[in-house]
Formats: C-alpha cells, structure tokens, sequence
C-alpha cells in the first residue's frame, strides 16, 4: 500500500533534486528516506528518478507521479487543518511557499502578507524565468510575476497594471528638458536588469525597437542595484514607478517623457495541476482585493 509518508518522502526529494534535502525537510534520516522511496518505487514497478550524481532526476514515471502526489497531500493538509481550526473558526493557519519577482517582492507583497497575519510563508525573490521553472517543478506553491510565463504546464491570470518610466539622474543633460522623443535618447548609456528578468523583457520588446544606438550597458539584478547606479550617473533606466516612486519624490531621480505609454500586467501564476488548498485560496484572493477594480 501506497503510504502518505512515501508521497511527502518522492515529492520532496523532486523539489530538492537530492535526499539530503529531502531528509532535512521531511524530518527523517538520509537513511529512512533512501528506503521510503525505494519501497514507493518497489510497490509502482518503476524507478521514479535518474540517478545522475550527486543529483535525483525525475523520469517519465517521476514526472506523471508528481502532480497526482502533490494533489493527494495538498487536499490531506485541507483536511487536517479543517479539524485542526477548532475554536478559530474562519482563520486559517499554515504555510505556503511563494514567489514573487523583484519589484513585486520588494514594494507590493509586504503589504499582502501583512493583510493576513496568520499566513506562513517562506518567500523567494528571483527574477520571473527563474520564478516560472520552480512552479513548474511544484517547488513554489504560486508566483506573482512581472514578465512573461512561457510554460505551457503554468497558468497566468492578469492582475494589476504597472507603470514604466525611464529614469535619469537628476543632474543627466535631459533632465529637465520636458517633452522629449525617442531619438533623444540616442547614443545615452543604460543601466538594465539582468535578461532573465521582467524589466529587461519590457526594456527589450517595448523601447529598444525605438532606439537609434545605444552606449555602454551595465547589467545589475535588483531595481535597487539599477535605481542607485542611474544616481550615480552610470546611465538611464527603465524602472516600475513603484520602485522607482520614492526616489522621484526626493528629486533624486528624473522621469524623461519620451512619448511612449510602457506598462506592464503582474500575473498570478500556479502549475494547472496545483490543488489550491484553503490558504491558497484565501491568498489568490486577498492579491486579487488588492486590484482596483
């Protein structure tokens, strides 16, 4: 007989690629999980994993067990905190595992979470690619993304709309200037996010085409990295006016209107064979109160 502990055993060693990993977040000895998964794969007839040292990777067989597991113990945990709740009535407690690309993690999901203090949650910023290839894998339970999702295994829903500005220091020769076109920006050094990124996908698609050459790039990971190397005068910047916003209202950085309306659609996304439990719910629904409209 197929065990719970066996599925929590296979599901997390997929998420982790390793038994160390596993063992450390099932709670069980590198031993005790070796053993787990060979009497899983034992009782399926199949070996669920390559073993490509030093790491587990999932086969065929791992791939089609993964979302039937995950299924399987997410509504279990419905169900254990269903009874668990007792005199707490409609307040969920639990954990989830959440991504969010850097302008969302860093300026919106604060504010998320602390709109439902009962959540736990273990949250990692990364850029949106990065975000999209741990759904798919089932190692976060859903993301909120800046860029584009290109697995067909995820789905995206639209969420809020965010604004784009390109940026200047405040004492950078357009500054000031007022109304200007694209071609002013002709020859200007920049300062991009890394290609991976939402930004630099915006950056790429929406205002390179309108570019007449280009200076010297540098590319940093972080908005915060970018806002500060544009003060510093390394170059301009296309940047969410949600991180950016601060910084305009110091005068430390410049807006240049160029002509162009660059906006964004953040996204929530989940793998489509995700079972939303409860406080997964509760959580895409809290993200979609924050929408205007």
């Amino acid at each position: 007989m197929i065990t719970l502990k066996q599925l929590r055993v296979f599901t997390s060693i997929a998420r982790h690629g390793n038994l160390g990993g596993a063992a450390d977040e099932v709670c069980l000895s590198r031993g005790a999980v070796s053993q787990s998964l060979s009497q899983l794969e034992q009782q399926l007839g199949s070996p669920l994993f390559d073993r490509v040292h030093p790491r587990l990777q999932l086969n065929d067989q791992g791939r089609r067990l993964q979302p039937v597991a995950e299924d399987i113990l997410g509504r279990v945990a419905d169900i254990e905190q269903q009874f668990e709740q007792g005199s707490q009535g409609e307040m969920l407690a639990g954990s989830l595992h959440i991504g969010a690309s850097q302008t969302i993690g860093n300026y919106l999901l604060p504010a998320l979470l602390a709109r439902q203090p009962w959540l736990q949650a273990a949250v990692t910023i990364t850029n949106t690619r990065n975000l999209c290839d741990m759904v798919a894998r089932f190692e976060l339970d859903m993301a909120l993304i800046e860029g584009e999702n290109r697995h067909a295994d995820l789905e995206a829903q639209a969420w809020l709309t965010d604004e784009m500005c390109i940026v200047a220091a405040r004492d950078h020769p357009l500054a000031g200037q007022g109304r200007l076109t694209p071609a002013s920006l002709a020859g200007c050094n920049w300062v991009l996010r890394e290609p991976r990124s939402g930004s630099r996908e915006q950056f790429d698609h929406q205002l390179a085409p309108y570019l007449n050459g280009m200076g010297r790039t540098l590319e940093l990971s972080t908005p915060e990295a970018v806002m500060q190397a544009v003060e510093q005068g390394l170059g301009l910047a296309l940047i969410s006016r949600l991180a950016v916003a601060d910084r305009l209202a110091l005068t430390r950085l410049a807006v240049l209107d160029v002509g162009l309306t660059l906006s964004r659609t953040l996204q929530l996304v989940w793998h489509r064979k995700k079972y939303h439990s409860a406080l997964l719910r509760r959580f895409v629904d809290v993200c979609r109160e924050a929408a205007p409209g």
